[in-house]
């Protein structure tokens, strides 16, 4: 049963003012995509083919058959374990009370580049010149 229009609208202005509120958790919340059928469908029809071709390669004494099916199982099963690309949709400013979207506004720390440092290696390079600011040499 779909949702009405009045439900919609209360919907959309709940997740403006959670994104508002915590974008962290708003991004964490997010679904994430799961892992299709077609995935593990895909690297098993890899694995046995790559299986075959190492047995067809043992058996008639080609070893560079046998290290191509090696190779092709390696990756079907590769394939089947990595997780698949995200999407790089997520929150993408603050929410006014009027509820307009505003970009975010870039950190003065943020680099060369104009765009904000994240993950673990930013931090820890920040934390060292940090150190270095302070007192280091």
């Amino acid at each position: 049963m779909p949702l009405s229009e009045y439900e919609q609208r209360v919907l959309e202005q709940m997740e403006r003012a959670l994104t508002s509120d915590d974008p962290r958790l708003a991004t964490t919340l997010q679904s994430s995509p799961r892992k299709s059928g077609l995935r593990y469908v895909a690297a098993g029809i890899g694995v046995v083919g790559g299986l075959l071709l190492l047995v067809f390669g043992a058996a008639s004494a080609s070893p560079v058959l046998g290290v191509v099916g090696f190779v092709v199982m390696f990756a079907g099963v590769a394939f089947a374990f990595s997780a698949p690309r995200k999407s790089t949709t997520g929150p993408v400013g603050v929410v006014d009370e009027h509820g307009k979207v505003t970009p975010p506004k870039a950190s003065a720390k943020s680099g060369k580049s104009g765009a904000p440092r994240q993950g673990f290696l930013n931090r820890l390079e920040e934390r060292w010149d940090r150190r270095r600011e302070q007192g280091g040499r």
